[in-house]
């Protein structure tokens, strides 16, 4: 029953995304569906790559960590995204396991996600995460320091920043989150105009990744809308 659920759940997901994009003029396959995994166990995860998703997301190292390493032993071709706040104490492990980190939010953790990943000889992939409300809970550098660690970044042979990614605050109606993704795609182009290489755009969750879409969103982060509910 699970398995019919979940395949429902993934087609909805991907026929929103394809209609956001076309209402936005943009091409559905610009936008990358990161699978979030928090809290959800092993065989949901097997299950959802049996359905075809490729790249998923966790927010804690220690728990990617555990299922990665049981995951490896199926061989799939499979990618990892850090979308949690990354401690300084776990980047050395961060850097090993994912692909692309999310949330860069100083300069002290560009600087050791570069010397970390210089110890294995790796490019690390990562976004700048940018606060653009004034949530306490909410982690992210103000948008007026970004260009701060972008041309820190420069002077790290080993960490490629690709873009920005924000957590909006949670709205019950989506389109109220679209001032802070309008807000985001803006300072991404500034930057961009101003010669920074800033592909992508990590924004949108599961209550407003369409609205995100229309805004410019290049990677949608999806966990409730595909799972269900977590397990905590």
């Amino acid at each position: 029953m699970y398995y019919i659920m979940l395949t429902a759940r993934i087609s909805s997901v991907f026929k929103k995304i394809t209609y956001a994009a076309l209402r936005s003029g943009r091409n559905p396959e610009e936008i990358k569906l990161i699978a979030v995994t928090k809290s959800q166990p092993i065989d949901k995860i097997i299950e959802s790559v049996d359905l075809g998703l490729r790249v998923f997301g966790e927010n804690k190292v220690q728990e990617a960590k555990q299922k990665i390493e049981k995951l490896n032993e199926f061989n799939f071709n499979i990618k990892w995204h850090m979308i949690g706040h990354l401690q300084s104490n776990k980047v050395k492990e961060a850097v090993r396991l994912f692909e692309i980190i999310h949330s860069v939010d100083s300069d002290k953790l560009a600087i050791l996600i570069d010397k970390e990943a210089s110890k294995i000889k790796k490019i690390q992939r990562a976004l700048i995460q940018v606060k653009l409300s004034e949530e306490e809970t909410k982690y992210g550098i103000n948008e007026d320091a970004v260009e701060e660690i972008l041309e820190l970044s420069k002077k790290l042979k080993y960490l490629q920043i690709e873009g920005l990614m924000t957590i909006p605050p949670y709205f019950v109606t989506p389109e109220d989150t679209r001032p802070y993704f309008r807000k985001l795609r803006q300072i991404k182009e500034e930057l961009s105009q101003k010669g920074y290489p800033l592909q992508e755009l990590s924004m949108g969750m599961s209550n407003d990744f369409e609205v995100a879409i229309e805004e410019g969103s290049t990677m949608v982060r999806i966990g409730t809308a595909i799972f269900g509910p977590r397990i905590n």
